[in-house]
């Protein structure tokens, strides 16, 4: 493929279908992947909340509603997400369910198997993967928390299940994101409920700085197969110019990380 003796030989190319979640996934990727000595081109498609059955809906029509972000950031570009699988010859193409109906199997259904089918007629050689998303803050006030009885272990354990399903049907592997951001939630400081920080910034949106890390570093583990625990790339970003960020912080965040992929394999 692209690795040879250890090395990755060529710019690789990752493509997400997605919506704010995959927005907070993709923000350090690039960095996180060049400090691992990998160049990457990183775009993520954006509609804020985008379910799975609005992005088929959105491939018949051709419609060019999504932002178009690269390596983090935004442009002022809208397309299509056949005019980007056209874009490019990608290595990666992930999406996930929008995070309300995550643990709605009956969400994904047909339209899981359509997107998939489409990613692989335009985007033949590209692995697809799956992100699972995470359950939201225990005091969350997203409207649809109500669908797991504002309960995020129940939304956690039925968000497995959707996506242990999904992935098996499709042959897919899963980026374990939520599995990553619940376990870092029995850690230190992100203990909220015993006054520890939260790793949500409002509830269900990934913290700027160490929860956007997290999701990129898992992702980083999972595409390239190169532990996470030697990369050397601190988080900077606009969002949170004036954030000081603790490296045993990041470390436990590295260490829950490198811990899930490796016993996920």
């Amino acid at each position: 493929m692209f690795i040879k003796g250890g090395e990755i030989l060529k710019q690789i190319k990752i493509l997400a279908i997605g919506n704010s979640f995959s927005e907070d996934a993709t923000h350090y990727l690039h960095q996180i992947a060049k400090a691992g000595g990998i160049d990457t081109k990183v775009v993520n498609l954006y509609i804020g909340g985008c379910s799975i059955e609005t992005h088929w809906h959105n491939i018949e029509q051709n419609a060019k509603l999504y932002l178009y972000q690269r390596d983090g950031k935004a442009t002022e570009q809208y397309v299509s997400i056949n005019d980007t699988l056209m874009e490019e010859e990608w290595d990666f193409v992930i999406t996930q369910q929008a995070s309300h109906d995550s643990g709605l199997q009956e969400t994904y259904y047909p339209y899981i198997h359509q997107l998939f089918k489409y990613v692989k007629e335009y985007a033949p050689k590209a692995e697809g993967l799956l992100q699972k998303t995470w359950a939201y803050e225990t005091d969350s006030t997203h409207g649809c928390f109500s669908s797991y009885n504002n309960n995020q272990q129940e939304m956690y354990e039925r968000l497995c299940v959707a996506y242990s399903r999904a992935a098996t049907e499709l042959r897919v592997r899963i980026i374990p994101c939520g599995d990553v951001v619940q376990e870092v939630r029995t850690k230190e400081p992100f203990q909220y409920g015993k006054g520890g920080m939260s790793l949500c910034r409002d509830g269900f949106h990934m913290h700027y700085i160490y929860g956007r890390y997290l999701l990129a570093a898992t992702w980083y583990e999972v595409i390239f197969g190169k532990s996470i625990l030697d990369n050397t790339y601190i988080p900077k970003t606009v969002f949170a110019p004036d954030a000081e960020v603790d490296l045993d912080t990041l470390n436990v965040i590295r260490g829950c990380v490198h811990q899930i992929v490796e016993k996920q394999k």
